[in-house]
C-alpha cells in the first residue's frame, strides 16, 4: 500500500509576467507532520492553493491522496480539508450550529454524534451555544479546526493557523495539531514560526524565491551547518539558523 500521502514533481506556477514556483519536489508521508517554511511571497500559500484543487499548476506531476491532481480533482477534494490564515467561521452562528452546517454540506452520517464529538475533542462543549462573537481568538482557532477535520479527512492543510493567537492559544493549537497525527491524519503545515516547525514536524522543506532549497527532518537539516562551540560544548544549530543560512539572509 502506498505510504505517501502527498508526491510532488516539478511543479511550476507563473502569474503573468512573475514565476512563483519554480520546479518544485517533495513528498509527504501518511500520518506525519509535513512544515513548509518560508518568508512572505515565497510561494507556500500557492503550493496549498494547488495542492487542494483552488488553483491550477501550470506544471508538474502531483498526486494527493493516491489520487491524480489534474485528472481526479473531485476525489482530492473527497479526502482532504483546509484551514486558511483567516478563521473561517460565521460569528452570527454559534459553535454548535457551524460545526452542524459544515456536516450538513458533507452529507456526514449521524451528523449530531459527529459534532458533539468535535465539541468534546476541542474542548468546547460549554461554548457550544454562544454566538461566535463571544468567542476569544483561540476559540475561534479552535472551532476552526473542529470544523476542518470534522468527518475525519486524510489530509488536512493548514496554512499558518497560528497567525494573531497568543503564546496561551499558541500552544493549546500545537497539542491539537499532535493529536491530529496521533489519530493518524497527515498534516500540511505552513508556517513563519519556526519555533513551531520544530516543536511539530516529521519533516521540514524550506520555499525560496521558488524553489525548495533543502528537505529533511530537524536532525537532517541541523546537519547542514557545524556545530558552534560555546565553552568547550558543542552548541547545535537552531532551525533559525539554518534558515537564514540556507536561503542567504545571515545579515538581514
Amino acid at each position: 500500500m502506498n505510504s505517501t500521502a502527498i508526491s510532488v514533481k516539478g511543479l511550476k506556477k507563473s502569474f503573468k509576467e512573475i514565476e512563483v514556483l519554480k520546479g518544485v519536489d517533495f513528498e509527504v508521508e501518511k500520518g506525519s507532520v509535513f512544515a513548509l517554511l518560508g518568508s512572505n511571497g515565497a510561494g507556500k500559500t500557492t503550493i496549498i492553493k494547488i495542492l487542494t484543487t483552488l488553483s491550477q499548476a501550470d506544471q508538474g506531476e502531483i498526486e494527493v491522496c493516491n489520487a491524480n491532481l489534474q485528472t481526479n480533482p473531485q476525489q482530492v477534494r473527497e479526502k482532504i480539508s483546509l484551514t486558511g490564515q483567516n478563521v473561517a467561521v460565521d460569528d452570527i452562528l454559534t459553535g454548535r450550529e457551524n460545526l452542524e452546517l459544515v456536516a450538513k454540506l458533507r452529507h456526514l452520517p449521524n451528523r449530531k454524534e459527529a459534532v458533539e464529538e468535535s465539541l468534546r475533542r476541542f474542548d468546547l462543549v460549554e461554548a457550544g451555544n454562544r454566538a461566535l462573537a463571544t468567542y476569544s481568538g483561540g476559540m475561534k482557532r479552535r472551532l476552526d479546526l473542529a470544523m476542518t477535520v470534522l468527518g475525519s479527512p486524510e489530509l488536512v492543510f493548514l496554512d499558518e493557523p497560528s497567525v494573531g493567537l497568543d503564546p496561551e492559544a499558541r500552544l493549546a493549537l500545537w497539542e491539537v495539531i499532535r493529536d491530529m497525527a496521533k489519530a493518524g491524519i497527515t498534516v500540511f503545515l505552513t508556517t513563519q514560526y519556526l519555533e513551531e516547525a520544530e516543536q511539530l514536524a516529521d519533516r521540514i522543506a524550506i520555499l525560496h524565491e521558488g524553489k525548495i532549497l533543502v528537505q529533511g527532518t530537524l536532525d537532517e537539516l541541523k546537519a547542514i551547518l557545524p556545530p558552534k562551540k560555546v565553552e568547550y560544548v558543542e552548541k547545535q544549530p537552531n532551525l533559525e539558523e539554518i534558515f537564514l543560512a540556507v536561503t542567504g539572509k545571515k545579515g538581514e
